[in-house]
């Protein structure tokens, strides 16, 4: 590699490396906020981690995010419609399995492209329950 590709590398490693921090944390807040029932909370992390997942292309987390977002403000999933609290709450947590589930595929498939270490980021500590 020449130095521009070297530097443009090491900056989109950074990027996916901060990715991995991110999204731990964030899967673990919902985790909490799932358990406390707290919509706005999953709504707002579900919007945060969207934008993220679709910043370096994570697509069906970035869609399972979208869901959550939806889901927290008692929309349909796909933002038509709505559904009672149990419902949503119901709903988000299969999100999250199926998020998390995502994510891990991701994390694999990107440490392996940047030859990174995930747990340099704790990143293989999500839960999946």
């Amino acid at each position: 590699m020449d130095d521009e590709n070297d530097e443009e590398y090491e900056f989109s490693r950074d990027i996916v490396h901060n990715y991995f921090e991110q999204a731990t944390t964030t899967f673990a807040d919902m985790d909490k906020a799932l358990l406390d029932k707290d919509l706005s909370k999953l709504s707002s992390l579900g919007h945060f981690l969207k934008g993220s997942s679709a910043t370096i292309g994570v697509k069906k987390v970035q869609e399972c995010c979208k869901h959550i977002q939806y889901l927290g403000k008692l929309q349909g999933p796909s933002g038509e419609g709505s559904v009672d609290q149990e419902q949503a709450l119901r709903q988000i947590e299969e999100e999250l399995k199926i998020g998390k589930r995502e994510y891990q595929k991701a994390e694999e498939f990107l440490s392996f492209f940047y030859e990174a270490d995930p747990a340099d980021a704790d990143a293989s500590s999500i839960s999946q329950e």
